[in-house]
Formats: structure tokens, C-alpha cells, sequence
């Protein structure tokens, strides 16, 4: 077995799966990244080499449940073991459910919810196998109880995948694993600045506008701001977490209102 423990993150090549590899690899694991963009994941793979990691890269579409479970297995015949997994890819598409068809519905899906469910089944099958105590995190999102009704298979998958995560840590605490969700609020990735009009007008700098009237911190979190939560999670000094989700949202989910409308109210009091 490796001496070294070993971390598998989807969605590795961009934004938060990007900062957490680099977290991990930091900490002293080393990294199995998963993801469909090639180039990016080979950028990876160089930045944790010249930082003294190593890493294990896996260009594969997560629609394919076969590539997913190969990229396990070839995981496990490099190092003989997996202590933690970061269930972090996602896809999502921007359409109401008057207009969403079946294949986008299922993609989303197959991708966000039926992906990781199987990911964590394989993973926590070979920490059991290997009497290790690992941890599955399960990178959710505050749309889970804030829809805004323009991504209905999104918002679905991830209160899925919040569920998910209560059910597993009922079947794997005994043996002990654990598994815990992430909650992500606004955070700086490219999966936050796709918004457009229906001819093509980007609309990210009035959605950003729009959130950062509403966080109480306001601004975005960053990539390394949840990574830094998902190394902690997955460690020893979080040991007797497991079945929560941790919210990172600078506050926004419990606040109702605008600031601009606050300023209005009380003007000394809202800078």
C-alpha cells in the first residue's frame, strides 16, 4: 500500500476541483484528478510535480459510468488504496422546466447525482477492503434550498446529492467512513459567469451585481476558500463529522433582502 494517502477529485481541471487538488497535494496526498477537459488536467498535473506532488490523471466524461469505474480501479493499481473522495464535477444547463428536454434532464443527472452515488459505492468499497477510515465529500450546492427556477435538473441533482450524503454516512459510519457535504454559495469559477440573454449578451456582471447586494461578506468566495474546507473535512480533524453539510456562503441563504434596500431603511447603519 502507498505510503502516501490518496485523494480522488472530479472535476479537477477547473475552478474549485482545480484549488482542491492543489490543496490535497499540498497536504500530502497524492492525486487522482478526473476530468474531461485533457489540457487542463495536464496543467495540473504540472503545477503538483513541480510542487513535489504527485498525480494521477483521468480524461474522462463522468455520462460514463465505465470510465468512471475504470478510473477507480486504475487509481487503486497505482496505489493500492483511496482515502478520500471529492465528488466535485458538475454540469448544468441554463433553461426553465418549460423548456428542458429528456437528454439534458438525464445528462445533468447521470453527471451531478448518478456519478457520485456510484463513485462513493466503488471508493468506499476500497477503503472497507483496505481497513482504512476514509471520507467521501460530496460537493453540493445553497441551490439545494435556493432554487432561482432556471436550472430545475441542477437544483434537483443537488438536493439529491445532499440526501445522498445522509444516507451513505448511515451505511458506511460503522465501518467507518464518513461522508459529508460541501454547500457552496457564490463562488468566482467560470460555472459562475456563463449567464447570457437569449441572443447571446452576457449577463455575469448583473448577476454579480445582483449577489453581491444580497451576501452580508460582499463578494464572492474563492475556489481556495472551499478547497481549504473540503482538505479539512476529509481529514483527521474532522473526525467526528460526518452526515452534515457544511454551508460556505458568506451568509447569503439566510438573508433575505437586498442591501440597497437596507441603505434605504437605515442609511447610517448600511454603509
Amino acid at each position: 500500500m502507498n505510503a502516501r494517502p490518496v485523494a480522488f477529485i472530479t472535476g479537477a481541471a477547473h475552478g474549485i476541483g482545480a484549488a482542491t487538488a492543489a490543496a490535497f497535494a499540498r497536504s500530502g496526498y497524492a492525486v487522482a484528478l478526473l476530468d474531461r477537459d485533457h489540457n487542463g488536467l495536464e496543467s495540473m498535473a504540472e503545477q503538483i510535480r513541480e510542487e513535489g506532488g504527485e498525480s494521477l490523471l483521468h480524461a474522462v466524461d463522468l455520462f460514463d459510468l465505465d470510465a468512471a469505474r475504470a478510473a477507480v480501479d486504475a487509481t487503486l493499481a497505482r496505489w493500492d488504496r483511496l482515502d478520500a473522495l471529492i465528488n466535485n464535477a458538475a454540469w448544468r444547463t441554463h433553461q426553465t422546466m418549460r423548456t428542458i428536454d429528456v437528454e439534458t434532464w438525464e445528462r445533468t443527472l447521470r453527471i451531478c447525482l448518478t456519478a457520485p452515488a456510484f463513485l462513493a459505492k466503488w471508493a468506499a468499497q476500497a477503503m472497507q477492503e483496505r481497513g482504512l477510515r476514509g471520507a467521501i465529500v460530496n460537493v453540493s450546492s445553497m441551490m439545494s434550498e435556493r432554487a432561482g427556477g432556471i436550472s430545475p435538473a441542477y437544483v434537483t441533482s443537488k438536493g439529491g446529492l445532499d440526501a445522498l450524503t445522509y444516507e451513505l454516512a448511515a451505511l458506511y459510519g460503522p465501518v467507518g467512513i464518513r461522508v459529508v457535504a460541501v454547500n457552496p454559495g457564490w463562488v468566482d469559477t467560470e460555472l459562475s459567469n456563463d449567464y447570457a440573454t437569449p441572443d447571446g449578451a452576457s449577463l455575469s456582471a448583473q448577476i454579480t451585481a445582483a449577489a453581491r447586494d444580497q451576501v452580508p461578506l460582499g463578494r464572492a468566495g474563492t475556489p481556495e476558500e472551499i478547497a481549504k474546507a473540503l482538505v479539512w473535512l476529509a481529514g483527521p480533524d474532522a473526525s467526528y463529522i460526518t452526515g452534515a453539510r457544511l454551508l460556505i456562503d458568506g451568509g447569503w441563504l439566510h438573508h433575505h433582502t437586498n442591501y440597497s434596500l437596507h441603505r434605504l431603511q437605515f442609511p447610517e447603519e448600511f454603509p
